[in-house]
């Protein structure tokens, strides 16, 4: 056999091997940015990144708001909350020992004051500042901003610790304007959980379906918050090495 047609064989043989794309054309896929509400985007962050038959911890369950369109049926589903007396930055919960977990803390700075006069912290909201509101910020703990981005550092801890290599944490914050200067929480709580080891896998933007309105305005200054975000992170095994993806379409 000639070299040229040990040439023509090698090619043809690599030319088999080649990668055929498969899938199908499609408009139905989930987006990043929706306009609705938390209980209609959860269940298809759900659909996306966490495999059915997941133990999964929610550690900030409140009314089970996100949970209200999704068939538990699928999920080994934990439910916690400070009310009920398990703090979201210190869990009972042992090391690895969940595929996922859910949190969505206080994420307004007014909500964790002590100050009964603020009106973010009065009404329905007072439980957040009996709860997460100790004085600390009286006694040269964090205040203002740093205290909503120390609870999210905390708890993010907490969630590396409990949950499995390769787990999901999932995170619903929003960014805000705290002392006249904006925050850009999302920001801040991506580059800390990445310090931590974590994957920034994906991120969905939620938009309010209502107009949001502001009271005893004289002068705007900054953009009216309308959107919120969920967060997810997988969180990277020790050796280094992430779970393997499945590739974009």
């Amino acid at each position: 056999m000639t070299v040229k047609q040990l040439d023509f064989l090698e090619q043809k043989k690599n030319d088999s091997k080649k990668r055929v794309q498969g899938g199908i054309s499609t408009t139905d896929v989930i987006m990043s940015a929706s306009v609705n509400g938390n209980s209609d985007i959860f269940p298809q962050l759900l659909t996306l990144h966490v495999s059915e038959g997941s133990k999964i911890a929610d550690v900030t369950y409140g009314n089970g708001v996100f949970w209200r369109n999704v068939d538990l049926s699928k999920y080994e589903l934990t439910k916690s909350d400070i009310a009920n007396g398990v703090d979201c930055r210190k869990l009972p919960y042992e090391n690895e020992s969940f595929d996922a977990l859910v949190l969505d803390p206080p994420y307004m700075e007014g909500l964790l004051r002590n100050n009964k006069e603020h009106k973010a912290g009065n009404g329905s909201f007072s439980a957040f500042r009996e709860y997460y509101s100790n004085g600390d910020e009286d006694n040269g703990g964090p205040k203002w901003h740093a205290a909503v981005t120390d609870l999210y550092f905390k708890a993010g801890a907490e969630a590396y610790r409990v949950l499995k290599s390769n787990g999901v944490l999932i995170v619903k914050c929003q960014d805000e304007v705290s002392a006249n200067r904006q925050w850009l929480t999302h920001v801040e709580i991506i580059n800390h959980y990445e310090k931590m080891g974590f994957y920034t896998k994906d991120l969905f933007v939620v938009v309010r379906t209502n107009k949001a309105g502001i009271s005893r305005l004289i002068k705007q200054k900054h953009a009216r918050k309308n959107h919120s975000y969920f967060l997810v992170f997988i969180k990277t095994p020790q050796n280094g090495k992430k779970k393997s993806l499945p590739r974009s379409r």
